[in-house]
């Protein structure tokens, strides 16, 4: 095992995800969010196409955020109750630092769906690196909001599709390891 936390290596054992609710300040500055998004630019892409794009909402858009998830859940559950509509409005001020990830299929193209989606899930997860090297805790979330065509349609367009919301901020309480799949499980080796 590489023990070395300076290395590389090391710091991606020790990458995890945090958990938005808590997440507290700070979370990066403008100089360390572009930092971390232009790492996500260098994703593999074939193609060049960039199939993916990330919108920042920043902190005086979040209340206008919480309402336009509350008015798309009332829209598709008009009986929604009072827990419900609160769990919007808690999902939209979580962590410093909120940003939402599009997958941005090039239309026409010869790469193959699949391909251009696989690379905006690869964007997000350079994303999480580049915000785990600076010392934040990054938290990739879907959920109701990212399969609703409404939200989608104020972040993006049809064709487009929500990612998941990446959280940003600074563990509030020590993050405990997760289990990990066993290996022996996962990787194996082909041997026909």
């Amino acid at each position: 095992m590489f023990n070395d936390l300076s290395s590389p290596l090391a710091l991606l054992q020790t990458r995890r995800s945090g958990k938005p609710r808590d997440m507290i300040a700070p979370g990066p500055d403008a100089t360390q969010l572009r930092q971390i998004l232009e790492v996500a630019l260098r994703t593999p892409d074939h193609g060049k196409l960039a199939p993916w794009r990330f919108v920042i909402i920043p902190d005086d858009r979040r209340q206008a955020f919480a309402s336009l998830l509350e008015q798309a859940y009332r829209s598709e559950r008009p009986d929604a109750g009072r827990l419900e509509i609160e769990a919007m409005h808690q999902f939209a001020h979580q962590a410093p630092t909120l940003i939402v990830a599009l997958s941005s299929p090039v239309a026409g193209s010869k790469i193959p769906l699949w391909e251009q989606q696989l690379s905006a899930g690869a964007a997000i997860m350079n994303l999480l690196h580049a915000t785990h090297a600076l010392g934040f805790a990054g938290g990739w979330l879907t959920g109701w909001p990212t399969f609703n065509d409404d939200v989608r349609d104020a972040f993006g367009h049809e064709g487009e599709q929500i990612a998941g919301f990446i959280f940003i901020g600074t563990p509030g309480k020590a993050q405990e390891e997760r289990p990990r799949p066993d290996y022996d499980t996962i990787v194996s080796t082909w041997d026909r």
